[in-house]
């Protein structure tokens, strides 16, 4: 497996075994981070981010459905499963209380590798179909539909 494959499946294994050491260490000092909840510029804040999705959902796994690298560039569809049973960041800063609710999160990522670390890591997923997995909806105002 070269060198860029393996990167990002170390970032898959440790995510999938929560081991935000170990998922620190996939990731370069400089790395930026840019996900629908915003950005994460450095290892320190990546794994931040991480765990606070380790935390809403404590049983969460990453399942890879397609892999493609071209270069320094890893694209990945995979699936996210869990069950929310930890408060939950929502945009806007609202935080959910646990629903209870199991989520199966189709996503992609795109990740960059230097040297064997991640020094840029794209994800991307539907924050729609989490809160219509979670029972509730985006509300773009402020304000209840």
């Amino acid at each position: 497996m070269s060198e860029v494959l393996l990167a990002v499946d170390r970032l898959r294994q440790a995510t999938n075994r929560h081991d935000l050491d170990a998922l620190a260490q996939c990731f370069d000092e400089r790395a930026v981070l840019v996900s629908p909840d915003g950005i994460a510029e450095s290892r320190e804040e990546i794994t931040s981010y991480y765990r606070q999705w380790l935390e809403a959902y404590p049983n969460m796994v990453i399942t890879p459905q397609s892999v493609t690298m071209f270069g320094d560039t890893v694209a990945a569809e995979f699936t996210i499963t869990g069950t929310h049973k930890g408060p939950l960041l929502f945009p806007g800063g609202e935080v959910l209380e646990p629903t209870g609710r199991s989520v199966l999160l189709r996503s992609c990522s795109f990740s960059t590798v230097e040297d064997g670390l991640i020094v840029s890591h794209r994800l991307f997923y539907d924050q729609l179909e989490v809160a219509a997995q979670l029972g509730g909806h985006l509300c773009l105002d402020g304000n209840s539909p």
